[in-house]
């Protein structure tokens, strides 16, 4: 059996303590500091008023942009605005959401006992057979609602067959991307979201900063992302892994297929996140096992300042593009890029994070967006050198009245990450 694997679950740890005295050999600290690992404390779930309040603002926006209805299936728009979580498969479930009237849900009928455990906010469900068209429901629907001929909002995620489905079935009707409803309403937190997200990231940094003591030479990346998992599990959050690179792969933004074990000099990237009740965290730290080339102490310091950079623009009223620029102007001044070019900054500085690890809207050129109030980022720039290594440091950041605030500090130093 694999040692690595065996100590990490949590019965073999209590077995490898107990013979570790006739094997000779001491505890290793970092297992004692991940079995003390405690849970984070919680933040409220979401209530449902303010389920409620975001489809009053979603029939707001809805009116704004002409829209008489609006589809959802399973997904995260689904559980942002009703609670109601369902893994979508090639029969039709979902909500229409009128811009006047009631909620109304769509099921396989087979499921409509498992439908009702988990709806809310509408007694109107309406079931399909097998042998019955799910797109002839859901025009019903439309049509009961008085919107046949208006707008449909389809949400972006929706899947092409039921689209077309129900626009064969409405010939009368336009049809249209629903995304100035969902977008606009998601993109802009409540204090009860923010908290949640201040739990999640929270939860992320306290288990990769724990998973940095378990590193030894010869680990794969797959186990030291495995123990980032395990530990962001016992402290509360849900994760089923991490993205975790190690030495000239690092220069990969997300990673190279090829095999890595861990050696001494090596520079290591971790990229993790959980979920707590819903909402999402994502953070980046970057360090060196061993002892640090100056080489990869300059690097990590321009990428600091391109993150400081960045972090400051990001003020109420600027255009999301203009963060964007804060961090690539350091990282170029530096002698990187320019533009995308690598060695340098090959992707946008940040996007818009919530229910969605990436939702609405990014850090990018040519995004005029402006910032608002209770929009939530990452800031994550990166330098990829490839051949050599690659650094990135990522914080998510709320934007308040008085400017952004960052969810959790930044990363002191490339042996204090």
């Amino acid at each position: 059996m694999n040692r690595r694997k065996f100590l990490r679950d949590s019965a073999g740890v209590a077995a490898v303590a107990a013979i570790r005295p006739q094997l000779g050999e001491a505890e290793p600290p970092s297992r004692d500091m991940f079995a003390a690992l405690q849970q984070i404390p919680t933040a409220a779930p979401i209530s449902d008023d303010e389920r409620r309040a975001r489809i009053e603002k979603a029939r707001k926006l809805m009116a704004d942009n002409g829209i008489s209805a609006m589809f959802l299936e399973g997904g995260s728009s689904m559980f942002y605005y009703t609670g109601v979580r369902w893994g979508n498969s090639e029969r039709t479930f979902g909500v229409v959401i009128p811009a006047k009237g009631e909620l109304a849900w769509v099921t396989p009928g087979f499921e409509e006992a498992r439908a009702r455990e988990l709806i809310k906010f509408s007694n109107d469900v309406r079931v399909w057979q097998e042998d019955e068209s799910p797109y002839k429901v859901i025009a019903q629907i439309i049509r009961d609602r008085g919107a046949a001929t208006g707008k449909i909002g389809f949400e972006e995620r929706v899947r092409f067959f039921i689209f077309d489905g129900v626009r064969h079935e409405l010939p009368q009707a336009q049809f249209a991307i629903a995304t100035p409803v969902t977008a606009g309403c998601r993109m802009i937190k409540s204090p009860a979201e923010i908290a949640l997200m201040q739990r999640a990231n929270d939860i992320t940094l306290a288990a990769i900063r724990s998973s940095f003591k378990t590193m030894e030479v010869g680990m794969t990346n797959q186990e030291l992302g495995a123990n980032v998992a395990a530990a962001t599990r016992k402290l509360g959050g849900n994760a089923d892994g991490a993205l975790v690179i190690f030495g000239k792969y690092t220069a990969f933004p997300h990673g190279s297929i090829q095999p890595q074990k861990l050696r001494d000099g090596d520079v290591v990237l971790v990229d993790a996140g959980c979920t707590v009740d819903g909402y999402v965290s994502d953070i980046t730290r970057t360090t060196v096992f061993g002892k640090p080339t100056q080489r990869m102490k300059d690097v990590w310091e321009i990428e600091k300042k391109a993150q400081a950079a960045a972090f400051a623009a990001a003020k109420v009223g600027a255009e999301c593009q203009s963060v964007d620029a804060a961090a690539r102007k350091v990282i170029t001044d530096a002698g990187f890029g320019p533009g995308y070019k690598v060695p340098g900054l090959p992707h946008r500085t940040g996007h818009g994070i919530g229910v969605d690890g990436h939702e609405w809207t990014n850090f990018v050129k040519g995004n005029t967006t402006k910032i608002q109030p209770g929009m939530c980022f990452s800031d994550e720039p990166t330098i990829a050198i490839y051949g050599e290594f690659g650094i990135r440091l990522e914080d998510c950041l709320h934007v308040t009245e008085s400017g952004p605030k960052f969810f959790t500090g930044q990363s002191e130093a490339i042996d204090k990450p």
